[in-house]
């Protein structure tokens, strides 16, 4: 199948769709680092990308050169298990070399409007970035960025309020700063997705559509998340 305005690859499960995702990012990190010394990488939460990190965490590569964003971030204590940053730490990066002030943590314990500010400069810094990563919810929805919710033109970060799933505060990147990518890669798999997809298959303006488009997205999806 092929969603409008976006490469789209359907690969045969979720497994799969991990193992081409960790590829993908080696490769993007390895011709980053060669033409302009480092490798800028926005991370995302869920399930599939959690898989690929695991991956990550047993290849070789030249972390000193890593830098590591998060696309969004919920408001929760630093020490959370829940936390994005926090999933991300025991999947990969507590087992590789990536020096921990590369390591840009949205710090949501400051409440979600104080952590957009102070986020909003340590993105300004490292736009463009060179590989964003993002998932999709059964609602459409990517990174914190859900339908129906305004998104304000002009900031990298905002701070998000009554999001639909808890905890309801938790602070996202924009569509701006996203946006602003060498190359974007979104990961969809299990059945429950396949909704979701139907509907940007059909021209619905959901979240995660706009995004991909606006980033020329690559879109990964398992057999279970594409519509026969």
């Amino acid at each position: 199948m092929q969603l409008s305005g976006v490469e789209t690859r359907v690969l045969d499960d979720a497994d799969a769709v991990a193992a081409a995702t960790a590829q993908i990012v080696l490769d993007a990190a390895a011709e980053a680092i060669a033409a302009r010394g480092a490798f800028r990488l926005v991370l995302a939460g869920g399930s599939t990308p959690e898989a690929a990190y695991r991956l990550l965490a047993d290849a070789k590569a030249q972390w000193p050169s890593w830098h590591l964003y998060y696309g969004d971030e919920r408001c929760l204590p630093a020490d959370s298990p829940q936390r994005n940053s926090r999933i991300v730490d025991e999947a990969w990066l507590a087992r590789v070399a990536v020096p921990r002030d590369q390591v840009h943590v949205i710090p949501t314990e400051q409440g979600a409007e104080a952590a957009a500010a102070a986020y909003e400069p340590v993105v300004d810094a490292a736009l463009p970035f060179d590989l964003v990563l993002l998932g999709m919810g059964e609602d459409g929805h990517t990174a914190s960025l859900f339908p129906g919710h305004e998104v304000r033109p002009g900031p990298m970060v905002m701070a998000v309020h009554g999001a639909p799933k808890p905890p309801s505060d938790r602070v996202s990147l924009t569509p701006s700063a996203l946006c602003r990518c060498r190359r974007m890669l979104v990961l969809v798999t299990g059945t429950a997705k396949r909704p979701a997809i139907m509907r940007w298959r059909d021209g619905e303006g959901l979240p995660a559509a706009r995004v991909a488009v606006g980033g020329n997205a690559l879109v990964l999806l398992d057999r279970a998340a594409a519509p026969s």
